[in-house]
């Protein structure tokens, strides 16, 4: 019985492990794409609709060679703090309640389990942590956007949420809420069951078998797809989660998810929408690789059958 009870317990413990390997290793590339996706917002800087014209941050390398110069190492990693918060609540929630959701729809066999009980699974999964971590998430994206984007003067994490609270009211935690659960709801969906669902599709085809070598390429897939499926609806969240506020506590710039995409593609194009997409996708790529690998492997370590 106590080893039993110890195995109940582990899983927990391996979905905080696994996030915050993988926030600390992408949290610079997060960085930066946060500032790619705030540069020259609406056109602010330019009158073309050309978007790559004239960037502060000019891709990955060059964006976090940038950083380090005028922010030092420590700019690379602003944010980090609400990232792990928010990574040790949301994914823990998404991978956690991931398994007894598609159970719960009827799933009994992993190896032949149908697509869309994979989707709504993630989705309301993700949807569920997205919405109890957003104040981690708006912090982390405001943090980070400094210096660039809407200025903030908030000295760390705790004062931010102090200055939230005191400035927006308690509602001001949840700028954006409603963005941030339909991009989670797509990330969960997408990533967690693209995983599951290419992982299985190769072990029935009989391409690979269990193990490392199948969970870094099941992975891989998970973390392309859902950069091109999440990239636009996650510049949107990003905007509308650091723009400032009027006296009445109202959005300046935008009034919702929709008002945002329809001026961000008037303003900047329908690639404005992708804005950040190269980092995104490191990033994406990498959070998704280390994720499920780290999970796997911390499932068998803890006796727990694989995904």
């Amino acid at each position: 019985m106590g080893e039993r009870t110890w195995i109940n317990n582990e899983p927990q413990q391996t979905f905080a492990s696994t996030q915050t390997v993988s926030v600390t290793l992408t949290n610079p590339i997060d960085v930066i794409k946060t500032r790619m996706q705030l540069e020259n917002e609406l056109g602010s800087q330019h009158e073309s609709r050309n978007i790559f014209h004239n960037r502060y941050y000019r891709g990955l390398i060059r964006g976090a060679v940038r950083i380090a110069q005028e922010e030092g190492l420590r700019g690379l990693y602003k944010g980090i703090t609400p990232s792990l918060m928010r990574e040790a609540t949301y994914s823990t929630l998404r991978l956690g309640l991931y398994e007894p959701l598609k159970e719960w729809f009827g799933a009994t066999d992993p190896a032949h389990t149908p697509l869309w009980k994979k989707l709504c699974s993630g989705a309301i999964a993700g949807a569920i942590g997205s919405a109890i971590a957003c104040p981690t998430d708006v912090i982390k994206i405001r943090l980070m956007s400094l210096p660039s984007g809407n200025q903030w003067e908030y000295r760390h994490t705790l004062h931010a949420f102090q200055a939230i609270v005191s400035n927006e009211g308690i509602r001001g935690l949840w700028t954006g809420v409603s963005a941030t659960v339909k991009r989670s709801a797509l990330v969960s969906a997408t990533a967690v069951s693209s995983y599951d669902h290419a992982k299985h599709t190769i072990l029935n085809a009989e391409l690979l078998s269990e193990g490392p070598v199948l969970h870094i390429v099941a992975s891989s897939i998970a973390g392309f797809v859902t950069n091109c499926v999440t990239s636009p609806i996650d510049m949107v969240r990003t905007r509308y989660m650091n723009q400032k506020k009027d006296h009445n506590k109202k959005p300046v710039l935008y009034r919702g998810t929709i008002d945002c995409i329809v001026k961000t593609v008037r303003k900047e194009g329908l690639f404005g929408l992708y804005k950040g997409f190269i980092p995104n996708w490191t990033r994406t790529g990498t959070h998704t690789v280390v994720t499920f690998f780290v999970f796997e492997q911390l499932r068998a370590f803890v006796g727990m059958k694989p995904i």
